[in-house]
């Protein structure tokens, strides 16, 4: 397992969308409960449908295991998941705050 597939890229899209919140657009979006709200909603959508999509009993989606990290939590679902979501879904919404902001 190297992690260099999914898990490393995974990490530092974490990494970056935190680093371009907290140092370079600032809109505070981590202070509002609304985001952690909307996470919370996030993740009641995804564990069902990835859990379904990744379950290692008949799987739709298959990961190369020397790509991840091999954990998986809860359903067969690769952690890596859900740090892509994380940053995928986070980054989109400072996009829209900055717009907002700048409206």
């Amino acid at each position: 397992m190297t992690g260099l597939g999914y898990t490393v890229p995974a990490v530092l899209a974490v990494v970056a969308v935190c680093w371009w919140e907290l140092k370079v657009l600032r809109t505070g979006l981590f202070d509002k409960p609304a985001y952690w709200v909307s996470m919370v909603i996030v993740l009641a959508f995804q564990v069902p449908v990835d859990g379904w999509l990744t379950k290692l009993t008949a799987p739709i989606v298959r990961y190369a295991p020397e790509h991840i990290s091999g954990l998986r939590f809860p359903w067969d679902i690769p952690v890596e998941d859900f740090l892509f979501g994380f940053a995928l879904v986070t980054a989109v919404l400072l996009l829209w705050e900055r717009r907002e902001g700048s409206a």
